[in-house]
C-alpha cells in the first residue's frame, strides 16, 4: 500500500479517537463527575469506572484511553490538587540554558527544541538535552512557537562579609617600643663562601653538610657575639634558581652583607643581589671573601661594583667594604662590628606586646612532628597556645625550637624561630598573625578560601567564554564551507570526516595524542618546590615534548606518587628526600621511575635526559664520498634507453649499498640507489678517490655534466631537547 494512505490513515484514526475524549469529556461536565486517570494495577474489580465502552473500544487507537477514571470526591481532589502556574505565552529566560531547561520553561518536550532547531543553522548531530543554548537561539525558539520571553529575575548573592585578619596599625610610642637584634641577610653569588661564612661566625658545619658545598634552601640562625650582642642571619642560596628566595630573604630584613670572591670578581647573580637590595631598600656592607688566595684582588672588586652604584667608603660612598676570609676566618670579627655599628645607626626596635605578627622564611613537612615553618617574628611574642594564621592554614603553637632544634618558650621579635603546630605547611613568605580563637582563624582561613574561589571562578569563566566564542567561529567556517549542500549531504560529509575518531576507544584517542612527559615533583621544604616550579615554567619547548606537572608537594616520596606515577604514565623526580626501600621495590613493579637528587642542576641535567629519550630520533645524513658527472651517454638495454653518467671520485669513496642524491645548480634532483655501477666494463662495489666510474640510477633521470653526485649514510641520532633552563 502506498506510503501516503498509511499516513493520511493513521491521523484519521488518532482523529477519531481524540473525538471520542471529547465526548467522553463533555459527558463528565455534564453529569459533575470528579475523576482522573490511573493505572490498571492500581485499582479492585469493583472500582466504578466511568464509560468503560468507550475505553475498550478505541484501546488500541490511543494509549491515554487505555487509562481508566474513577470518581472522586472534591475535597479529595482539593487535597491532592497541585498549584500549576498557568501559562501566560511569557517564557522567563537567563543566559546559559540548556535545551532541557528550556524546555521545562516553555511547557514543551525536547523534541519541540530540535524542531524549532531545524529553521537555523545548528548542527542537530552536535546537540543534546544538556547542550547549553546561546541566548538569541533561546530568543528565537520562543518566537517561533507564538510565546513572549522576559529575562528571568536572578537571586542576588548576599554579599559576603570580609572576616579576613589584618595587621595591627604601627605604634611609635617610645615606652612600647623595645630594641631588637638586626636581621642580616647574606647574599652573593654561588660557591663564593656565604655558608662558610655563617659556619665560621656560629661555629658549626653546616657547608658540610649541604650537597656539593652549595646551600640548597633558606637557613635562619641567632648568632651571639662576644660583646653580648645578637645577631639574626638568613643564608640564602646562590643558585640562579632561588631567585625568588633571595627576594624573600631581603623583604623581611634589615641589613644585606654582600659576599664577592676576590679572584672571581662581580658574577651574575651578585648583579642580582644588588637589585634585590635596592628594591627592597636595604642598606649594604660589603665582604669581599677569599683574601688569602694569591689570585685575589679586593680593589678590582671595588671597581666593578662602582657600575652597579655600590661606591665604598673610599670612594666617597656608605658602603663599608670588609676584607675576609671565611676559611681560616680572618677579619670576621670586624664584619661582625661592623654589621652591630650599621644597626645601631638604624635604631632598630620593634613592640614585644600584643598580637604577634611574622613571616613564614621556610616551610617543611617532618614524619615525627608534621607541618613545620621557620619564621621571623616582627611584632610580638610568640609562645606556646598562640592560634596563628598564614596564608590558608592555621596552627595553635604546640612547641618552639631554636635554629639547634632545642625547645624554646618564646620568641621576641627579630628572632628565628621553628614552629610546631601548623594544620597544612604554608608557603613560603606568607604573612603569620596571631588571632584570638581557634574559631577566629577557622573564619579567616574560610575567607581566604572563598576569595581564591571567587577569583579563580572568574579565571575560568573568562576561559570558557572564549573557548566557546572560539568553537562558535569554527562551527560558523564550517558551516559556510557546507552552505552549498542539503541538510542530509551535510551530515554524510561530517559523518565521514569523523568517522575514525566515533569508532575509536578512549585509550586510542590519548595516544594519538602528541608525546607527553608527566611529571610529579617532590621537595624537602617548599622553596625548593618553588624553585623547582619556576625553572620548570620556563620549559618553553612544547612542540617537540609537552611537560605535565601531575603533582608537586612536601615530603618523602610515597605510595600515592606512586599510584599517580603509574595512572599517567610519569617520572618521579626528588630533591633532598628520600624514598624507602619498600616504596622502591613497588616503584620497580609497577616500572615507575624515580629520581632522586640532592643538587638542582643535577636534578635539571637528569630531567633534560628524560626529556630527550621522549624524543623521536633524528636522521643524520654522514658523506661517504663525492664524484662529479664528466659526460653523459646513453646504453640501450631490451628497448628501453638508460641514462648513464660517466663520472670522477674527488672524495671518499662510491659504495653501491649506500644512499646516493643528484645535486644540480645546489638544488637536490634526486634521492635513491644505484641500479649499476662499472669501472670501465666490469661491475664493481666501491669506486675509491681518482678513479673513474660509470653509473646509472634506480631513476630514468637525464644527466647533465657538472651535476654532483653524493654517496651519503643515514643513521638515527637522539634528538636533544633545545630548552635551556639558564644554567
Amino acid at each position: 500500500m502506498n506510503r501516503g494512505l498509511l499516513l493520511r490513515f493513521e491521523n484519521l484514526v488518532q482523529l477519531r479517537g481524540a473525538c471520542r475524549q471529547l465526548r467522553a469529556l463533555s459527558h463528565r461536565k455534564v453529569c459533575g463527575a470528579q475523576w482522573k486517570p490511573v493505572q490498571l494495577s492500581a485499582h479492585h474489580v469493583g472500582s466504578l469506572r466511568l464509560y468503560p465502552q468507550l475505553w475498550q473500544k478505541d484501546r488500541l487507537i490511543s494509549i491515554p484511553l487505555s487509562q481508566c477514571r474513577h470518581l472522586a470526591t472534591k475535597e479529595e481532589a482539593k487535597k491532592k490538587k497541585k498549584k500549576i502556574p498557568l501559562m501566560r505565552g511569557e517564557v522567563e529566560i537567563r543566559p546559559k540554558m540548556t535545551v532541557e531547561e528550556l524546555a521545562q520553561a516553555m511547557g514543551k518536550d525536547v523534541d519541540h527544541i530540535y524542531e524549532a532547531l531545524l529553521y537555523t543553522d545548528v548542527n542537530l548531530d552536535s546537540v543534546e538535552p544538556d547542550s547549553i543554548l546561546q541566548e538569541n537561539l533561546i530568543k528565537m525558539i520562543i518566537q517561533k512557537s507564538g510565546m513572549k520571553y522576559k529575562s528571568a529575575k536572578l537571586k542576588e548573592e548576599k554579599e559576603r562579609k570580609n572576616t579576613d585578619a589584618v595587621k595591627r596599625q604601627v605604634v611609635n610610642y617610645p615606652a612600647v617600643l623595645t630594641p631588637r637584634p638586626p636581621v642580616v641577610t647574606i647574599l652573593g653569588h654561588v660557591d663564593h663562601g656565604k655558608t662558610t661564612l655563617l659556619d665560621s661566625l656560629r661555629k658549626t658545619q653546616v657547608a658540610s653538610m649541604e650537597a656539593g658545598g652549595i646551600t640548597q634552601h633558606i637557613g635562619a640562625f641567632l648568632v651571639h657575639m662576644p660583646s653580648g650582642e645578637k645577631i639574626t642571619f638568613l643564608d640564602t642560596p646562590g643558585h640562579a634558581a632561588f631567585s625568588a628566595m633571595r627576594a624573600r630573604g631581603t623583604n623581611v630584613t634589615d641589613i644585606v652583607i654582600l659576599v664577592v670572591a676576590a679572584e672571581d670578581g662581580v658574577m651574575q647573580q651578585t648583579i642580582e643581589s644588588i637589585q634585590h637590595a635596592k628594591n627592597a631598600g636595604v642598606p649594604l656592607i660589603l665582604a669581599i671573601n677569599k683574601c688569602d688566595k694569591p689570585e685575589a684582588d679586593p680593589e678590582r672588586v671595588k671597581k666593578e661594583l662602582l657600575a652597579h652604584d655600590v661606591v665604598c667608603e673610599e670612594f666617597g660612598g656608605d658602603v663599608q667594604a670588609v676584607n675576609i676570609s671565611a676559611l681560616k676566618g680572618e677579619n670576621l670579627m670586624v664584619l661582625a662590628e661592623a654589621t652591630v655599628a650599621l644597626a645601631e645607626m638604624l635604631e632598630l626596635k620593634a613592640d614585644a606586646t600584643g598580637l604577634v605578627e611574622g613571616t613564614v622564611i621556610e616551610s617543611r613537612k617532618d614524619r615525627g612532628k608534621g607541618p613545620l615553618t621557620t619564621a621571623i617574628i616582627q611584632r610580638g611574642t610568640l609562645r606556646k597556645g598562640c592560634v596563628l594564621v598564614a596564608g590558608k592554614t592555621w596552627a595553635k603553637v604546640r612547641f618552639l625550637f631554636d635554629e639547634n632544634g632545642k625547645p624554646v618558650d618564646a620568641a621576641s621579635p627579630g628572632i628565628p624561630v621553628e614552629i610546631m603546630g601548623w594544620k597544612e605547611a604554608p608557603s613560603a613568605g606568607d604573612e603569620i598573625l596571631e588571632v584570638e580563637s581557634e574559631q577566629r582563624a577557622q573564619e579567616v582561613v574560610s575567607w581566604r578560601t572563598y576569595v581564591e574561589q571567587q577569583e579563580k571562578m572568574a579565571k575560568d569563566l573568562e576561559a570558557i567564554e572564549a573557548k566557546q566564542k572560539e568553537h562558535r567561529l569554527e562551527y560558523e567556517k564550517q558551516q559556510q564551507k557546507l552552505a552549498h549542500l542539503t541538510w542530509r549531504q551535510r551530515k554524510a560529509v561530517l559523518y565521514k570526516a569523523n568517522k575514525h575518531l566515533m569508532f575509536s576507544r578512549p585509550k586510542e584517542r590519548t595516544e594519538m595524542d602528541e608525546n607527553t612527559l608527566s611529571l610529579i615533583v617532590k621537595g624537602d621544604v617548599d622553596g625548593s618546590i618553588e624553585a623547582l616550579l619556576n625553572i620548570l615554567d620556563s620549559y618553553d619547548c612544547e612542540d617537540e615534548c609537552k611537560l605535565d606537572i601531575v603533582y608537586f608537594g612536601m615530603g618523602d616520596i610515597s605510595e600515592n606518587d606512586i599510584s599517580l606515577a603509574e595512572a599517567f604514565n610519569g617520572v618521579i623526580f626528588g630533591f633532598s628526600v628520600k624514598a624507602n626501600e619498600s616504596i622502591k621495590k613497588l616503584a620497580d613493579k609497577k616500572g615507575i621511575k624515580i629520581k632522586l637528587h640532592n643538587i638542582i642542576y643535577k636534578l635539571i641535567e637528569d630531567l633534560k635526559d628524560e626529556l630527550n629519550s621522549r624524543l623521536p630520533p633524528a636522521v643524520v645524513e654522514t658523506t661517504i664520498g663525492e664524484a662529479s658527472v664528466l659526460d653523459t651517454f646513453s646504453v640501450t638495454v631490451g628497448k628501453t634507453k638508460i641514462p648513464v653518467a660517466g663520472c670522477r671520485v674527488h672524495k671518499g669513496l662510491l659504495d653501491k649499498k649506500m644512499k646516493f642524491k643528484l645535486i644540480r645548480k645546489r638544488d637536490v634532483i634526486w634521492k635513491g640507489c644505484l641500479s649499476s655501477l662499472k669501472h670501465h666494463k666490469d661491475d664493481v662495489q666501491v669506486i675509491k678517490t681518482g678513479m673513474d666510474c660509470g653509473l646509472s640510477l634506480d631513476k630514468n633521470l637525464e644527466f647533465n655534466i657538472g651535476d654532483e653526485i653524493i654517496c651519503y649514510e643515514e643513521k638515527e641520532v637522539q634528538q636533544k631537547t633545545s630548552w635551556d633552563p639558564g644554567f
